[in-house]
């Protein structure tokens, strides 16, 4: 049985780490203790083993989803910009890719580099984010970029969020926000997505959107619940259980009829940050014995951390 499949933390169990982050949502573990966050303030911020923190580029727009590389180098997926985006080791930063079949990308949100060096791009959705957060619409898109150049590989997803292969790189997972659901699809030689499938339940439950996720060593998948504040574990049988949650009961009620009529805005959502969690996104396993769990966030200055009784899957940066 899977150490993961019952394991819960109270709230209280929960540890922090930085401060004065801006808009953390996404976070990377490196093997030698440091962590890289996203920074709305115009890049990522370098977070070293010690808790010294440091920005690192100067670019405009909002940074979401980041990725690294084995030379170091971080790709940024900026939502507002809609671009993905370099920054190398010494700040400076260029372009690599602003549009596909002559068209904007639309709000770019995750960029995941695999072990072959190949770039999977989310794309929430080809209109404004938050509009398709208050109304779906099933036009979030996933791109790869390889030798061949930039191709969109899946289509008609219900606002594209996190997407990662597995360790085999054998399938590429993506979390499905607006249907609350994982999706997985089996990754072809040449980088085709083919057998599309919901991975675990159909739905992870009432306003249980999903954002971002992190895969263990037992093929378990942990994805976070941004508006109930919470993480859920997934297990290979498809079963589903909550971690923990920090939910607002009344204010997802509102949030919810809003959502269905169509008439959300972004104070409905923001109503919904928990007492002491709040938005909850991206999800990592660091840590020597990469047991060390973090969690990025949308509003919080600092990252979520705690202790998983499994091992984290190494992704490319650590097996390179």
């Amino acid at each position: 049985m899977s150490l993961a499949k019952d394991f819960t933390l109270a709230l209280s169990e929960l540890e922090f780490v930085g401060n004065n982050l801006s808009r953390p949502e996404s976070v990377i573990a490196c093997r030698d203790g440091t962590l890289f966050c996203s920074d709305k303030r115009g890049g990522v911020t370098r977070i070293t083993p010690e808790g010294k923190q440091h920005l690192l580029g100067a670019v405009t727009g909002v940074p979401n989803g980041i990725s690294i590389d084995r030379h170091g180098n971080i790709f940024i997926a900026n939502i507002r910009e809609g671009l993905i985006q370099k920054i190398r080791p010494d700040g400076t930063h260029e372009v690599v890719l602003s549009e596909i079949d002559g068209h904007p990308l639309g709000a770019a949100n995750s960029v995941f580099v695999d072990g072959k060096g190949r770039f999977w791009i989310s794309i929430s959705t080809r209109s404004n984010w938050f509009v398709a957060t208050a109304s779906p619409r099933p036009d979030g898109y996933i791109i790869l970029m390889d030798e061949k150049g930039p191709r969109v590989v899946a289509d008609g997803i219900l606002f594209t969020n996190e997407i990662r292969l597995d360790p085999s790189e054998e399938y590429l997972y993506a979390a499905e926000s607006m249907a609350a659901r994982m999706l997985r699809f089996r990754v072809q030689p040449d980088g085709t997505l083919s057998d599309r499938e919901v991975f675990g339940p159909d739905g992870l439950g009432y306003a249980a959107f999903v954002d971002g996720f992190a895969l263990d060593s037992e093929g378990n998948v942990w994805v976070t619940t941004v508006t109930r504040n919470g993480l859920v574990v997934i297990t290979p049988d498809g079963k589903a259980h909550t971690v923990f949650e920090d939910p607002k009961p009344e204010a997802l009620d509102n949030y919810m009829a809003r959502f269905r009529d169509g008439t959300a805005t972004p104070q409905d959502s923001l109503a919904c940050m928990g007492a002491s969690l709040q938005f909850p996104t991206s999800v990592a396993f660091g840590g020597p014995d990469l047991k060390t769990v973090y969690l990025g966030s949308l509003v919080m200055p600092h990252l979520v951390s705690f202790r998983s009784p499994v091992v984290g899957a190494a992704l490319p940066h650590w097996r390179g």
